[in-house]
């Protein structure tokens, strides 16, 4: 069998991406990694069979991202649906558009410190609600932004002609519009899923420490120099992305074949 370099480039390529899970992996499951082994002096799987204990820090940390990813994603990509059908058939379209990328333009943090006062005046900062609430706002400018282009002519003739058959617009919407865009929602609560779930800059500030997120252990974990649960807990964070990507390869792809 020759090897061309098409096949050495994938071959560099999946190495690159697999190592760095494979490396992680194998910190999470070791212990007593300290200079000058080369390799850890025990492995163990007590670190992950921790988390299956009551209190733990990386358990309460993962089902309180995946509790508030999922509200985010679910309430973005619905309202961002429905409100960019509004803006595209708005007068002011391009400057309602243009609105939606505000949130985009300043980073994060600086966004969140700008938010950081009104939500102390709404007691929304330190608790989970104000967390959903502060990605939202960048979860559902994502969305408007995502559906903007959904609503073009071909859409708008079909809901015209449910309506020349005697349907009413709720019939269009349920039979019509609904499954056209199925594969598009699918896609805007993926990618709003891994917007909450990744975010760090907006739930360390207005979550004042308050609410630990996964994220947010990763990094305690790596300033308390515990790289064991630090790795642990960002292969916990890799799950959702693969489950999401195979997910999409299964359900959206088989659509467009």
């Amino acid at each position: 069998m020759t090897f061309k370099p098409v096949h050495i480039t994938r071959f560099i390529i999946a190495t690159g991406c697999v190592l760095p899970v494979v490396l992680l992996f194998g910190i999470s499951l070791s212990q007593n990694w300290v200079f000058p082994y080369v390799m850890p002096q025990r492995f163990t799987a007590g670190n992950w069979l921790a988390l299956t204990s009551k209190g733990n820090a990386i358990s309460t940390g993962l089902i309180t991202s995946l509790g508030i990813a999922l509200v985010v994603a679910l309430c973005a990509t619905s309202a961002g649906f429905f409100t960019s059908q509004v803006i595209a058939y708005h007068r002011f379209r391009k400057q309602l558009i243009i609105l939606a990328y505000l949130p985009f333009v300043i980073s994060p943090v600086i966004f969140a410190v700008c938010l950081k006062f009104y939500f102390i005046k709404m007691n929304l900062a330190g608790n989970v609600t104000g967390i959903v609430l502060a990605q939202l706002i960048i979860a559902f400018s994502y969305s408007i932004i995502f559906f903007a282009g959904f609503w073009n002519q071909r859409i708008k003739q079909y809901q015209m002609a449910v309506n020349t058959l005697g349907g009413n617009n709720r019939y269009a919407f349920k039979k019509v519009i609904i499954p056209v865009s199925r594969p598009m929602l699918l896609v805007c609560f993926f990618q709003c899923f891994l917007i909450s779930w990744f975010e760090y800059g907006l739930t360390s500030i207005i979550g004042y420490g308050k609410v630990q997120t996964l994220t947010i252990k990763v990094y305690d974990f790596l300033t308390e120099a515990n790289i064991y649960y630090a790795a642990l807990s960002c292969c916990l964070l890799i799950v959702p992305p693969v489950v999401l990507l195979w997910l999409n390869k299964r359900i959206i792809f088989r659509r467009i074949e």
